[in-house]
């Protein structure tokens, strides 16, 4: 009888990040964002002599030169003042914290949200260090930050410090509007040639999910999906009788891995086939990744797939 690990039952507060050997989560970072060559591009200057890009809520580490001192004095509110050039070069992160991404099985170094963390994290390193601000969005999860797109010295300290802080939980399968809720704030502030990465399992999203993460790129930006899963997970790495115990939901399957095997695998590359396709009709990429891969790798893929949907 296989069952996933007891940590994957979500409770009132979520499931804290199951590390492992993948903390921590900084230092990790920060070495495999040194080994990647992010690519020369022009980045978004914010500044007198480009276009005024509206406001946004203060940030500390914001540059205060753009500190709009009338907002203050009018509304009572810390606001900065965004200027663009007709190219933004930000970078949006929209990591999937649901139930299911706390899994880990005895094959694997860390949770699969530790991971998609973790890629998130350097990928976040890789974007600030070419100048370019980085925001943050979520599927699900507890104790979860959102975060504008922003640079400057601290932003990655934000960014890591809300992957950090995140717990799995919630069933976005029995919300249809997860995905429109999660993405709305990104469709409104990312402008033409940023680039907006999914991080998830793509697992139980609800039947809406691929339509309006596809509708992003409208407007010139750049689409990247990234599938995490445990080995135990991409292969139905059990074996014999075998009772499995979803994640996300009550359903609980009694069956013999090995008769199985071949239509679970056939469904998850039916999966990656059809977001593969509606995402390369619209200019955007999918990536594959497992946890025993690793994740300097997956970084160089993303990297990759970043330059080739821009180009």
């Amino acid at each position: 009888m296989a069952e996933p690990r007891p940590s994957s039952r979500s409770g009132k507060d979520g499931i804290p990040i199951d590390w492992g050997s993948l903390a921590p989560l900084r230092l990790r970072a920060r070495s495999l964002a040194e080994g990647v060559y992010a690519g020369g591009h022009r980045s978004v200057r914010k500044g007198p002599g480009v276009e005024f890009g509206g406001h946004r809520p203060y940030v500390p580490g914001d540059d205060l030169r753009f500190f709009d001192r009338r907002a203050l004095l009018r509304h009572d509110r810390m606001m900065i003042r965004e200027f663009e050039t007709e190219t933004d070069r930000a970078l949006w992160l929209c990591v999937d914290a649901t139930a299911s991404m706390a899994y880990r099985s005895t094959r694997a170094p860390g949770a699969k949200l530790a991971y998609g963390a973790l890629v998130a994290a350097a990928l976040a390193r890789v974007a600030l260090s070419s100048g370019d601000p980085v925001g943050l969005a979520w599927i699900g999860g507890r104790g979860t930050l959102a975060l504008p797109a922003s640079s400057g010295r601290e932003a990655f300290d934000r960014v890591a410090g809300a992957l950090e802080g995140a717990a799995a939980a919630g069933d976005a399968s029995a919300d249809e509007a997860a995905m429109e809720r999660a993405l709305a704030p990104v469709a409104r502030r990312a402008r033409r040639g940023a680039v907006i990465v999914l991080v998830s399992d793509f697992v139980d999203l609800p039947e809406r999910a691929l339509s309006a993460f596809s509708a992003l790129a409208a407007g010139g930006r750049s689409l990247v999906a990234v599938r995490v899963l445990d080995p135990n997970e991409a292969d139905l790495g059990f074996s014999g009788h075998v009772r499995l115990r979803a994640s996300e939901g009550d359903v609980v399957v009694e069956t013999d891995a090995e008769e199985v095997r071949a239509i679970y695998r056939e469904r998850l590359a039916a999966i990656a086939e059809r977001w593969s396709r509606e995402l390369s009709g619209r200019g955007g990429r999918w990536v594959e990744a497992t946890t025993d891969r690793p994740p300097a790798d997956v970084v160089r893929d993303v990297v990759r797939a970043v330059a080739e949907a821009r180009a």
